[in-house]
């Protein structure tokens, strides 16, 4: 079973149009979802976690229907977003007393132990933390109750880089040991880098690319070399190039052709998550 279905799924929000055909987020793995602001990422988990209404398409979570009023679903959703919706003005201990009820399955053990991970004090008001407080707590309720399907928009935006490290070994850890789906949006793509299992890029609206991360990257090349190595028959084999007086370098799904043509004058790269990216984009 997919934990997460998408089907024919289109929403127009003024001049922007988000349209999805077909896209299935496997259990049990690491999904990364990629793509610049203003791609499509947060318009798709705001679809998904019923935040906004459809115009049309359907949207399966654990092989149901998803309205967010199934609550037999809902408890098996952990949601890190830009906003919590919890209430600034609670202390955070309130705050978990009083969500913590609406969780059959919610860990006291595991919240206390990423509370002193993360060095927060359950005495401080939310809207006094900093930012980067805030979303650590955000991702400890998340967490506290061992949903089945983790979904994330952006979850590292406001951490430093060693905090962000800490927290995607934290996911990691929890998802090996309850076997839990991660679905991660990001424009970080060094968070992805070593984590995710599949991973989509999408750019307005659509998804242009999906599969396992490693079949993506062992397909692609980032190829260099000087600019006379560059005609109207080598660059057809380029998703695109960037050149300066210096040469080019360019991102291909054939090296193959391309080795045949530029052989070792060029030289051959694995692409990063980034360099995808950046390479499409451009197209």
């Amino acid at each position: 079973m997919n934990a997460i279905e998408i089907n024919g799924l289109i929403k127009k929000l003024g001049d922007f149009k988000l349209d999805i055909d077909n896209f299935e987020i496997e259990k049990g793995i690491i999904t990364g979802f990629v793509g610049k602001n203003g791609a499509g990422k947060s318009t798709t988990i705001n679809l998904i976690m019923n935040f906004l209404r459809r115009d049309s398409g359907n949207i399966k979570i654990l092989g149901k229907e998803y309205t967010g009023k199934e609550l037999n679903i809902k408890e098996k959703i952990g949601y890190i977003g830009d906003k919590s919706g919890f209430m600034k003005e609670s202390r955070l201990k309130d705050i978990k007393n009083s969500i913590s009820l609406f969780y059959k399955n919610w860990d006291e053990e595991l919240y206390n132990n990423l509370i002193k991970k993360f060095e927060l004090d359950e005495s401080k008001v939310y809207k006094d933390c900093s930012k980067g407080q805030q979303r650590k707590f955000d991702i400890t309720m998340a967490l506290s109750h061992k949903p089945e399907i983790l979904i994330m928009d952006e979850p590292t935006s406001n951490l430093d880089p060693v905090v962000r490290d800490e927290f995607i070994e934290i996911i990691q850890n929890i998802m090996e040991k309850y076997e839990m789906t991660v679905f991660y949006s990001t424009h970080i793509t060094s968070d992805l880098e070593n984590v995710c299992d599949s991973i989509a890029f999408i750019e307005d609206g659509k998804i242009f690319l999906k599969g396992y991360r490693d079949d993506i990257i062992d397909s692609h090349k980032i190829v260099k070399g000087r600019l006379e190595l560059l005609d109207n028959e080598t660059r057809k084999y380029f998703i695109s190039i960037d050149e300066n007086k210096f040469g080019f370098e360019g991102l291909t799904n054939d090296c193959e052709s391309v080795f045949e043509l530029m052989g070792e004058e060029a030289t051959y790269s694995r692409p990063k998550i980034e360099d995808l990216l950046k390479f499409y984009i451009r197209r």
